[in-house]
């Protein structure tokens, strides 16, 4: 016994020894000017923290291309924040890199900036639309701030640049053209030891990245977050990983939608002209030139705002067809509630950088536009790729979802995205739409028919909460008696006709009753929603009139979620015309004739048939 006591008192004694000198080392760790890593993450490195000692400096970058007709290849304006240490030399470390249109200014909001989304479908707009000038703001040689505080004092340098056509960047905006993926690549490829840097923008003096491991790895929200896929398409050596934020991975997903003009949440009427005025910060002398070429040259003529059709130009800037040569890490990340840029944007790249067996995960949260993953699995993920730790983060889950209660630093892991567990179920119409028709598992036989009639002056909200209303069809499941996982994709197949050649299509997935409290979560109304153009039910790339009251199958995809419906709700599948916050606006009076035998509304459902049964019986 005695023995035995004396046994544990000398393990109890090495064990607080250890420990001790575990935290003593992790001390003295802190102050080296080195990374050092604890449960595979970087840590903050006590001489890596005083932003007063860092270096901070900027340069140019050339490039392979010349957008701004000059005859000289355009050069990328680049800023770098590193640690003092890294000057002699001797301290090489990987870089985090974020590039912007957005560093020096945009356009101010003006009347008339935006399209005139009043007319009819197939028609010109009304009237030209206003082109603002973006007065350059900003300093050197800090082009932005954002990373620094974060990243420096775990031992990475910060790079940012200003794409082209604006800031202190040569050359012209395109809004997704090659040269935005050019142009990070080319500063990459310094990072990496290219000898394309400079010290201005037409000098000749070089300058090098001689405190760089060629390590790089990028992230940033919404444009910025779009850059690093732009980037990883070129395939280019020294880019390890990326992690995009609300990326836009699609400029068609991003302003049409299954053939409709559709603008994105929040800005009616935007376009990609609209968006080359609002970022066009560069040099002003090359500005006239850029619209011309640009803007009111390969823009205005690829853009077809009076199709929506899917063309050449679109493909030029749908990132999905340039994957052939990607190879960076992903880190996804996205919000489900994100009407701006769609979470269709990110589970499009995601999936196809899943099937290429690159190391991906996915981080989905239930809010809007925006929204990081938590520091922990950023810091993993670069700390993996650029660092070279083997932290085994490429063998975690790789789906993490923010259920509707926690917070966004808290997501739920789970096997992948959509959950491995959801099957399709499919619910079919019962007529009654005009007040609350049903969701029901059995396909009616009648052919039964029902008519909304278009009036853009309703918006989704108001159609969502009538009792009834002659603009829009409205389906209802029974009442939950238990919580339903909805995790995936859900489809809309429905055979419709329409009494002109051309009309707005619009679906929203809605939980009732709607909440009118304005403290309502921002999951408690809207479930999902997607559009489409009737014209376009063959292909999106050539739509054609329709013949008045002739029957047409149409069938698309709604916006990808992962939401809980609680107890207590009603699955409503509302069907209308024109959409008062996304489409054009024609006048009033269209009608849509549905054949409810004919529509179907197809669910991913964890637990499947079983589940929803379960739930509604």
């Amino acid at each position: 016994m005695i023995r035995q006591q004396t046994k544990s008192f000398y393990l109890l004694l090495l064990f607080i020894v250890h420990s001790l000198a575990s935290i003593a080392h992790a001390k003295q760790d802190s102050t080296r000017a080195t990374p050092f890593f604890k449960d595979g993450q970087a840590q903050i490195v006590a001489a890596f923290q005083d932003p007063t000692k860092w270096i901070r400096h900027d340069l140019w970058v050339e490039t392979s291309f010349d957008t701004d007709g000059d005859g000289k290849l355009d050069r990328m304006h680049v800023s770098v924040t590193r640690p003092s240490q890294t000057e002699n030399g001797e301290l090489k470390l990987p870089i985090i890199y974020e590039t912007s249109p957005y560093y020096a200014g945009v356009a101010g909001d003006l009347e008339g900036v935006m399209w005139n989304v009043k007319h009819e479908l197939g028609a010109k707009a009304p009237k030209p639309r206003i082109h603002p000038s973006v007065v350059r703001t900003g300093k050197r040689p800090i082009i932005s701030n954002s990373l620094i505080r974060q990243w420096v004092p775990r031992g990475f340098i910060v790079v940012h640049s200003s794409s082209p056509g604006t800031g202190f960047s040569q050359g012209s905006p395109t809004v997704g053209g090659v040269n935005e993926s050019l142009a990070p690549k080319a500063v990459i490829e310094w990072l990496s030891g290219k000898d394309n840097g400079y010290t201005t923008p037409d000098g000749e003096e070089k300058v090098h990245a001689f405190w760089s491991t060629g390590n790089v790895g990028m992230t940033g929200t919404s444009y910025n977050g779009t850059l690093p896929i732009a980037a990883a398409t070129t395939g280019v050596e020294g880019l390890k990983a990326i992690i995009p934020i609300a990326p836009n991975t699609s400029y068609y997903h991003y302003y049409r939608s299954n053939g409709l003009v559709r603008s994105p949440g929040g800005y009616l009427g935007e376009d990609v002209d609209v968006l080359f005025d609002f970022i066009h910060s560069g040099a002003e002398d090359k500005r006239a030139y850029n619209n011309k070429t640009y803007r009111d040259g390969e823009i205005l003529n690829g853009i077809d705002r009076e199709s929506g059709d899917y063309n050449a130009f679109w493909a030029g800037r749908d990132y999905l067809n340039a994957m052939k040569n990607f190879k960076a890490a992903l880190l996804m990340a996205h919000g489900f509630n994100d009407w701006n840029v769609m979470p269709e944007h990110s589970y499009r790249i995601y999936k196809e950088a899943k099937a290429k067996g690159l190391p991906v995960q996915i981080y989905y949260h239930q809010g809007g536009h925006g929204g990081e993953p938590p520091h922990e699995m950023m810091n993993k993920w670069f700390t993996r790729f650029l660092f070279n730790i083997e932290n085994g983060v490429e063998n975690d889950p790789k789906s993490w979802i923010v259920r509707e209660n926690d917070k966004q630093n808290n997501p739920t892991s789970y096997v992948d995205y959509p959950n491995p567990a959801a099957t399709a179920v499919k619910l079919y119409l019962g007529q009654g739409g005009r007040s609350a028709g049903t969701l029901q598992v059995a396909k009616p036989e009648a052919k039964t028919k029902e008519v909304l009639v278009d009036d853009v002056s309703f918006s989704g909200k108001d159609l969502a909460t009538a009792k009834q209303s002659e603009n829009r069809l409205l389906y209802v499941s029974p009442v939950l008696k238990e919580d339903l996982h909805i995790s995936g994709i859900a489809s809309v197949s429905v055979k419709l006709a329409v009494n002109k050649p051309a009309a707005n299509f619009s679906v929203w997935l809605v939980a009732l009753p709607w909440s009118e409290d304005k403290k309502a979560k921002i999951t408690e109304n809207i479930i999902t929603r997607g559009w489409a153009d009737p014209q376009n039910y063959k292909s999106i790339s050539k739509g054609v009139p329709l013949k008045p009251g002739k029957f047409y199958d149409l069938k698309f995809d709604l916006q990808p979620d992962d939401q809980v419906i609680p107890a207590g709700k009603q699955i409503g599948l509302m069907l209308f015309s024109s959409d008062k916050e996304f489409t054009l606006w024609p006048k009033a009076g269209t009608e849509i004739t549905i054949e409810l035998n004919g529509a179907i509304i197809t669910l991913p459902i964890v637990g499947g048939k079983v589940a929803y049964e379960k739930a509604t019986q």
